[in-house]
């Protein structure tokens, strides 16, 4: 997969054009998970601005509102009380009444209840990519991760492979399943978008 780089933030700036969603009947929000790597904010990001909807990372999305980074909260207040408050702010994005795509936090889908909201209020997409796909898009991004950063290469493909299974059951709940390894951006978004008119 290219260019998993992606300015954060941008759903501010993404508004809903409606005229280019007409074709996609009985629209709903547009979700897309998979694990951290799988370039669910970038593929989130360009889908949105192909269909004219706003985009909302939830991660940038609970960054915002907490006025504290991601990292800051896991380290701060640790991770049950950041799930918790994951669950608050996904059913926060998940009302908002117009339509948009949002982008999942990695283990965003493994709260207890979450897919029963997902499935009443979105179309869930799994960005499917191998251990070895996800492990190499993570690599250059090791020092921002600090659950990552003491991973050598060969530590880091077992992490993932060993978070992946862990977390396969949820994943695969999703509405439909994309697979992602050797396919371009634009490739990706296109098979999206041809699954919404199905």
């Amino acid at each position: 997969m290219s260019n998993l780089n992606t300015q954060r933030n941008d759903y501010k700036r993404v508004p809903c054009d409606q005229s280019k969603t007409k074709k996609y009947k009985h629209m709903k929000k547009i979700v897309l998970l998979g694990y951290m790597g799988s370039g669910k904010s970038t593929i989130g990001l360009k889908l949105s601005k192909k269909m004219g909807l706003k985009f909302i990372d939830l991660d940038d999305f609970i960054a915002e509102k907490e006025k504290l980074s991601i990292s800051a909260i896991f380290d701060q207040k640790g991770e049950a009380h950041f799930r918790t408050l994951e669950k608050d702010y996904l059913k926060e994005v998940l009302k908002i009444k117009e339509d948009c795509v949002i982008a999942l936090g990695g283990g965003t889908p493994t709260i207890e209840g979450a897919f029963e909201l997902l499935h009443e209020y979105a179309i869930t997409f799994y960005l499917k990519a191998s251990k070895e796909a996800l492990s190499e898009n993570l690599k250059p991004k090791r020092a921002k991760r600090p659950i990552l950063s003491k991973l050598d290469d060969a530590m880091l493909l077992d992490f993932v492979e060993l978070h992946l299974n862990q977390r396969m059951e949820y994943y695969e709940k999703a509405d439909f399943k994309i697979l992602t390894d050797d396919k371009k951006n634009k490739e990706i978004v296109k098979e999206i978008k041809l699954k919404l008119t199905m």
